[in-house]
């Protein structure tokens, strides 16, 4: 394992400004994973990393050091900092002191909307956007197309929130939503709170595609006029609408109630 103590490191100089700038990752096409749960999940799905990064106090830790003997068993690049340094990388505050710089995964483009997916027009809320993730790998569906102006799915606080769906996924950014669905041979259900069906109308029991749209604005009028199915969430109390992360939820497991009843 290499230790690095100096900030003046050309390759902590590197991995201070990976975890620091989500515009640096998106050129690189790297994303850091933060923690244990995500690095484990990562080792389970994925595979191994580029490089492993442990604090000096997370070595007396038992799962960190199983995954240390993990990556160096696959020859994986381990770096050891001081905490100090490890703490001007990190963003989780009071982490456990591990991460991983690991390659985005290129999920190929498929020549057409064919399948269960999930399309999210101009999501902004990192939070939301992990929480949609874990949402859809927990229901089975395997695609996510975010469009041009949707947070960068891989940034650490969505994958935070995610709790490792990433690896469980295979996910699109930059889509141009609209030329999905002008050729889509799925129906297409988008929520709105002025639809004149409920989620419980209509038969989720085959393949769909979810539109959910930005947290302010919702689906687009363009998109929402080329959807299939414009739904309603009902609810009986005196608020507006349901969080676009909650919404996604309740159509996603409508869909799996549907599914195994």
């Amino acid at each position: 394992m290499k230790t690095i103590t100096s900030r003046d490191n050309p390759l902590y100089k590197q991995l201070k400004l990976l975890a620091g700038s989500s515009q640096a990752r998106r050129k690189a096409g790297r994303a850091v994973l933060d923690g244990v749960h995500l690095c484990e999940v990562y080792l389970q799905q994925a595979g191994e990393p580029e490089i492993c990064v442990a604090s000096e106090s997370a070595l007396a830790l038992p799962e960190v050091a199983s995954i240390l003997d993990r990556c160096q068993s696959h020859r994986v690049q381990r770096i050891l900092l001081p905490d100090n340094l490890y703490a001007a990388l990190s963003q989780v505050e009071h982490g456990v002191g591990l991460m991983f710089l690991v390659e985005v995964p290129a999920a190929p483009m498929p020549a057409r909307l064919d399948g269960p997916a999930v399309l999210l027009d101009n999501l902004q809320d990192p939070g939301n956007l992990g929480s949609i993730l874990r949402s859809a790998a927990a229901a089975g569906i395997p695609r996510i197309y975010c469009s041009r102006n949707t947070v960068f799915a891989w940034s650490p606080k969505v994958l935070r929130a995610g709790m490792g769906a990433h690896f469980l996924l295979q996910i699109h950014e930059n889509v141009d939503l609209d030329a999905i669905l002008r050729t889509a041979a799925v129906p297409v259900a988008a929520t709105s709170s002025h639809a004149d069906h409920r989620i419980y109308d209509i038969d989720l029991r085959g393949p769909v595609a979810w539109l959910f749209g930005n947290e302010g604005q919702g689906v687009s009028p363009e998109l929402l006029a080329r959807a299939t199915h414009r739904l309603a969430v009902p609810h009986l109390g005196a608020v507006e609408s349901l969080n676009v992360a909650a919404c996604a939820a309740v159509c996603f497991f409508e869909q799996v109630r549907q599914k195994t009843a």
